[in-house]
């Protein structure tokens, strides 16, 4: 099993990269998510999962190991396989797939391509208590020059309010210029 690779980034599309590990170039199917995680670096470390069929092994490519697991969980379901797992790791990052199935949130996942009524029903039921006993992180959410904001948001998280709301009241409040500690005390005054 190839669980991770280290090496230089050759090509990068956004549906796919290209490693070179010590002279071996490795064909990785990756999602947007781990697109625009991985930047410009020519040096890059990649978490894999290897994907064995009848005519092909497949290497699939993660930024972070919660996308990875997030994946393993999406294709233990049955009628998610492994590129209906990509599309919604690319429509959303772990955290807000996890999110909307601990909230029994069928619309959201059923909005992503590929996925109908009853597939979005059947990933709630099949990974509802897995979801309620991992934790996620949401860096993919914001970009880095708004890390005020997601600390804020992840403080906010702790504290016990529900995430949507904090998102929401930080939205109203956040311009960019903010310090953490200022936008936790004016979202305390609105939640």
């Amino acid at each position: 099993m190839i669980g991770q690779l280290s090496g230089r980034l050759i090509e990068k599309n956004p549906t796919d990269l290209l490693i070179d590990c010590g002279g071996v170039g490795y064909e990785v199917k990756i999602s947007l998510n781990t697109f625009t995680t991985l930047g410009t670096d020519e040096a890059v470390r990649i978490f894999t999962k290897l994907i064995v069929r009848e005519d092909a092994h497949l290497l699939y490519g993660f930024a972070s190991k919660e996308e990875r697991e997030m994946f393993n969980h999406l294709i233990s379901v049955s009628g998610i396989g492994p590129n209906t797992a990509m599309i919604m790791l690319s429509s959303m990052v772990p955290d807000e797939i996890a999110h909307a199935i601990q909230s029994e949130d069928v619309r959201t996942i059923q909005g992503i391509k590929g996925i109908g009524a009853k597939t979005a029903q059947r990933v709630i039921i099949d990974l509802k208590d897995k979801m309620l006993k991992m934790t996620f992180s949401a860096e993919n959410m914001f970009s880095q020059s708004n890390t005020n904001r997601f600390d804020a948001l992840t403080a906010l998280v702790s504290l016990g309010f529900d995430k949507k709301a904090a998102d929401k009241v930080l939205d109203k409040l956040s311009t960019g210029q903010e310090s953490v500690e200022q936008l936790i005390k004016e979202a305390l005054k609105l939640l």
